[in-house]
């Protein structure tokens, strides 16, 4: 009797314990910090695309819908950032600062602050100052995987071992390392190991923005050019997050500065970025804080990469024309019966590669600019770094043959199709490659580097 009932008691709390399980949502997940959707360019890619956090492998190729079962793809192009990196060594600076104010100031006595105070350990160094982790290893060999998957008749050992897939990077150690992942992510695919693959480092496409001598003078070194980032960090929203961070540690306001607000965030962001932790950095800000802390965020990158000013833009000419030329070539290649000598161009460089040129193209404009007024207005805006700039944040351009010269072109953010602004059909975010072109007719025949980034005289203001 008893053995009928424990086993009666047994059953029903595994019936019980499944109903629950069945109910837990994934945005409860204790490991993943809350606001951990709000990280800007320090976010991770599994935040973008969270089917990844249940298999890092995962594709799904019912995404890419070409018009008619004849599209086979010819060339594809990615443009992709570095992965996971260790904080600079001005935010390592900003970090101990903030450290040494929690240690020694700091008199709240919630659990998490008694935890930063008594077991964590600044582990930063200055000497990491951006240098790729492990983490970012990993997201390049895994990308390197998905995108085979996803292409396969691109991304294959034979145009690998062919010679028709090209690797080019940034001079940036973390960019290099990334590109020596992503081979790596290939070669362990297909077990090669008589045969080491090639890249090459081109600053002047990867690092752009370093040689544009009007965007350097004009906006990167100009503080006139960020007036609007500078507004806000001083505007009400920013006050009240420093207030709420003071509060919490129980310190005086005036210690609290914008910058040691961003360090504690960039704490909380790259604790989980690097080691899938949640810190309790974390506990320092709420949703509302994150909120205003990304949009402080894309404020700056609108100004200094976006569409703030005209040549922020215009210094990707080089990096442009370099694409479409390599679309030209393939097509022509493809038209007159060659073989199409360059099937993949794998290119790693930096988030402040991929903006401009997100922004050239035309993407994630919204119909009003960002600025330090309109905070509250700009809750649905479509320029979102969290969303677009991620570590190993990619664009994808895939080239397709439909049959009968009916070439299309599919670009992809992040493995996702987005469609090419002004270029929209509701059959297809796969456009003919002649309306693309037609499209950017003027940037193609235009958008000259060397005249856009000239420093004229007088220089235009800003």
């Amino acid at each position: 009797m008893l053995t009928f009932l424990w086993k009666f008691v047994v059953f029903h709390f595994l019936i019980i314990s499944c109903c629950l399980l069945d109910n837990v949502n994934p945005e409860d997940n204790l490991d993943i910090p809350a606001i951990a959707k709000y990280f800007n360019t320090k976010g991770r890619y599994e935040e973008v695309n969270p089917y990844l956090t249940e298999d890092i492998l995962a594709v799904n190729g019912s995404i890419l819908q070409p018009p008619s079962a004849q599209c086979q793809e010819i060339h594809l192009t990615a443009i992709i950032r570095h992965g996971t990196r260790y904080p600079t060594t001005k935010n390592i600076k900003e970090m101990q600062q903030l450290y040494n104010i929690v240690l020694h100031n700091a008199s709240g006595e919630a659990n998490w602050l008694r935890e930063i105070q008594t077991q964590w350990t600044m582990w930063y160094t200055e000497d990491m100052d951006g240098r790729l982790v492990q983490k970012g290893v990993n997201d390049h060999k895994h990308l390197a995987i998905r995108l085979s998957k996803l292409f396969p008749s691109m991304i294959s050992e034979e145009n690998l071992r062919g010679g028709f897939i090209r690797f080019i990077t940034s001079s940036k150690h973390r960019c290099v390392k990334s590109t020596l992942s992503f081979k790596a992510g290939l070669t362990e695919l297909w077990a090669i190991t008589d045969k080491e693959f090639d890249h090459v480092v081109n600053d002047t496409l990867m690092r752009f923005f370093d040689q544009c001598t009007r965007f350097v003078q004009e906006v990167d070194n100009n503080p006139s050019a960020v007036v609007e980032v500078n507004m806000f960090k001083q505007g009400p929203e920013m006050r009240s997050v420093q207030e709420k961070i003071a509060d919490r540690l129980r310190v005086p306001y005036s210690l609290i500065t914008h910058d040691l607000t961003e360090a504690a965030f960039y704490l909380c962001a790259y604790e989980f970025a690097i080691k899938a932790v949640n810190s309790p950095w974390c506990q320092l800000f709420d949703e509302v804080d994150a909120k205003v802390m990304e949009y402080a965020s894309d404020l700056r990158e609108y100004w200094k990469r976006g569409y703030g000013h005209d040549i922020n833009s215009k210094s990707s000419c080089r990096l442009f024309h370099d694409v479409f030329r390599r679309l030209n070539k393939a097509a022509g290649e493809n038209k007159s019966g060659q073989q199409v000598t360059e099937a993949v161009t794998i290119q790693v460089g930096h988030a402040d590669t991929l903006l401009p040129l997100l922004t050239l193209l035309g993407f994630f404009k919204d119909s009003d600019a960002l600025t330090s007024t309109n905070y509250a207005s700009q809750t649905q805006r479509s320029f979102r770094t969290s969303h677009m700039l991620p570590y190993a944040a990619n664009l994808v351009l895939v080239l397709y043959d439909c049959g009968g010269g009916d070439l299309r072109l599919q670009p992809l953010l992040n493995e996702k199709p987005v469609t090419f602004p002004g270029l929209t059909d509701p059959r297809t975010s796969m456009p003919l490659y002649e309306d693309v072109k037609e499209h950017y007719r003027e940037l193609l025949q235009g958008c000259d580097f060397e005249a856009e980034c000239q420093l004229f005289k007088h220089p235009a203001k800003v």
